[in-house]
């Protein structure tokens, strides 16, 4: 599972960068990059690389190359017509030579940005298709103005007929409205603008994967987590991802470099790790996923660490299909310190917690946890990334062999740093006593939530005996955030955190639990457009939390909602209270996982995650829009290189950090992209 950062609190203005190595000081790193429609753009450092080994850079290297090389498959699996439409637009904005400064091609320079963030023409997070600011006849004059040569067309098709093929699939509002559609009563597959069904209805689908699953089977694979399902001549069936089968020319290209990578391992048992993912591309076989899964999890000696594959489910309808992704990182010694601590004691905090005993697990195995530094983001994880992870999804292997958890703290730092003195606290809270504590404590409450969320919280409970990990369905995700979310913000107020050394002062809990009430009842709705529902899992869990509590606050004033000169604000009259909500509300949500109760989902998601208040948000909007700050981020990747003597040996591996965000998607394009059109 993947943490999503609050990025509200941490947006900022407009700076122009070009740092260029590993060398550059904190005070020389300028961390903005870009800026456009709502997001801004970031890069990070990774720092202590040039003092690892020759080896472990080479395998950096090598796994960052297999990283790049799956953004075809993730812009296919968003839309069928994602990798024409981006190569259209790529072809015009590289070949067209009228004038560029002109309203309009600004406007079609920013829909391009927008389709880069997004990896295809659904907003990254709100689901929301992106409809062009530019015209129809302006996109069909660029587009007769450019070589067809330069143009993704095929059998002796024009340029025209391929504009008119994409025009009502860009600016007709109706067609592939929403990327992911979550809507009650309605055939979510049919709905929904992704490509990982075609031609069958949700009830079809059901009805193909329940003939597959076993209810006695104690360590089922993740049915359809590595697939398309269609339906031929009346016959549903399965495209499976595999060298030879869907995506083939793609898992190729990756399984050429972790090749590469297998042969530089840091130990034996890394090197397993990589063959037995290998072994898994080549046949598609899930019960071979679920070995490298095994593994994976058990390799806790290396430093440089992994993943890559079709792994988290939100971007899924039906929460099966994997999205693949990838980010390849190394071990920040010094910081897993903090983790490392939590995870020695993850069986006392499994004991501790709130929920019922029938949930809780007897014992807690192999929980790891570490704060890494990441190297590149690939996939899913790019350009919009997650500041936690904790793996594997599957039930049984957590119940079995545990998770691996990570904070990743220079992504955390990038959004700190660029943030520094934007005015959004100020306008937001309450008071000066809120402002100076999230100062004082913001950034170590961040990070310690986000150790709690990954290690422990999608780590600790169990199923009952029978009860299917697919149970909650389309509600599944949301509530999985949402119970590791409670988890880290119960234990967050504990006085074993003061104990266990995580944090010097009692009170600092109180800074997390401020910033996360206030974003999930109000400043998370700047990322929502008037009159729209909330649809993505993470803010759906937070809204859920946020809305919950202030429901259940009302008899015990615990935080309510004020207004003073015309804005409202979040005030928090007793924070022992609010520990005790988030205790119960844990306690509710794992009680509906552990029994799959799918109706006890379904009642708490849309009752207090789906719906907006209309006036707060247009409040919100307002005050944010005065701000001038982008409530999304995306980061560019830094650039590694193979340094090679007259011999052509390895010697060293560079990294810097000096490529634009247009520079690094066209790079990309030309570099690492070898899907056709169709898929």
């Amino acid at each position: 599972m993947l943490a999503s950062i609050l990025l509200l609190a941490s947006c900022t203005g407009n700076k122009k960068t070009e740092p260029t190595s590993e060398n550059e000081t904190d005070a020389t790193f300028e961390y903005t990059v870009d800026k456009f429609a709502d997001i801004e753009i970031l890069r990070y450092q990774v720092h202590g690389f040039n003092e690892l080994s020759l080896q472990q850079k080479e395998l950096i290297y090598y796994l960052s190359q297999a990283a790049l090389e799956g953004r075809d498959i993730l812009y296919d699996q968003h839309n069928k017509y994602n990798l024409t439409i981006r190569r259209t637009l790529e072809g015009i904005y590289e070949n067209y030579f009228g004038d560029k400064n002109s309203e309009e091609f600004k406007k079609f320079e920013t829909y391009l940005k927008q389709v880069w963030m997004a990896n295809g023409i659904h907003h990254h997070y709100s689901e929301d298709k992106i409809l062009p600011e530019f015209s129809k006849e302006y996109f069909l004059h660029l587009a007769n103005s450019i070589d067809p040569a330069r143009m993704p067309v095929k059998d002796g098709a024009s340029a025209s007929e391929l504009i008119e093929m994409l025009t009502p699939i860009m600016f007709d509002p109706a067609i592939y409205p929403k990327r992911i559609n979550q809507a009650a009563g309605v055939d979510l597959v049919k709905t929904s603008a992704v490509n990982f069904y075609e031609n069958v209805s949700e009830q079809e689908v059901d009805a193909f994967y329940n003939k597959m699953k076993d209810p006695n089977d104690n360590t089922p694979v993740s049915y359809g987590l590595n697939s398309k399902v269609v339906k031929e001549d009346g016959v549903v069936k399965e495209e499976v991802y595999k060298i030879g089968g869907m995506y083939s020319a793609a898992i190729q290209r990756i399984v050429n470099w972790l090749d590469k990578a297998a042969n530089v391992a840091e130990n034996d048992q890394q090197k397993q790790v990589i063959l037995s993912l290998i072994d898994f591309y080549k046949t598609g076989d899930l019960e071979k996923f679920d070995d490298y899964s095994v593994l994976w999890v058990k390799d806790l000696n290396s430093q440089v660490d992994f993943i890559n594959g079709f792994i988290e489910t939100y971007t899924d309808p039906l929460g099966m299909k994997g999205t693949w992704e990838s980010i390849v990182n190394f071990k920040n010694i010094e910081a897993t310190k903090r983790t490392a601590i939590i995870s020695d004691n993850a069986q006392w905090f499994e004991d501790n917690s709130p929920v019922d005993k029938r949930f809780k697990k007897e014992e807690v195995k192999g929980v790891s946890a570490k704060v890494i530094t990441v190297a590149i983001l690939g996939g899913d994880c790019y350009p919009a990334t997650p500041i936690g992870i904790n793996l594997p999804n599957a039930d049984w292997i957590r119940r079995d062999h545990g998770s691996k958890s990570v904070t990743i703290e220079n992504i955390t730092e990038a959004y700190d740093k660029a943030s520094l003195g934007n005015g959004f606290a100020e306008e937001f809270m309450w008071s000066n006593e809120e402002v100076d504590r999230a100062k004082k404590y913001g950034s170590i409450t961040n990070n310690l939530h986000t150790d709690l969320h990954e290690c422990l919280g999608h780590g600790s409970g169990k199923l009952l005996p029978g009860v299917n990990s697919d149970a909650l369905k389309a509600y599944g995700s949301p509530i999985e955030e949402t119970r590791a979310d409670l988890f880290g913000l119960y234990y967050l107020g504990d006085p074993k955190l003061v104990e266990l050394g995580l944090v010097l002062d009692g009170e600092a809990y109180k800074a997390q639990y401020y910033s996360y009430l206030m974003n999930g009842a109000m400043t998370q709705l700047t990322r929502i457009q008037p009159g729209k529902d909330i649809e993505q899992a993470h803010m759906r869990n937070r809204q859920l939390i946020a809305t919950w509590v202030l429901e259940k606050s009302k008899e015990s004033n615990a935080v309510e909602m004020k207004e003073r000169d015309g804005k409202t604000y979040i005030v928090v009259n007793d924070y022992e209270k609010i520990r005790e909500l988030f205790g119960e509300l844990l306690a509710e949500v794992q009680r509906i996982k552990s029994t799959g109760d799918f109706e006890g989902a379904k009642n708490l998601i849309e009752t207090y995650a789906v719906k907006v208040n209309q006036p707060t948000h247009t409040e919100v909007l307002d005050r944010y829009a005065a701000l001038n700050l982008s409530p999304y981020r995306g980061f560019v990747n830094p650039v590694y290189k193979l340094i090679k003597n007259d011999e052509g040996e390895v010697t060293d591996v560079s990294v810097s950090y000096n490529e634009s965000y247009v520079d690094q998607h066209l790079r990309y394009s030309h570099q690492y992209s070898s899907l056709p059109n169709n898929n």
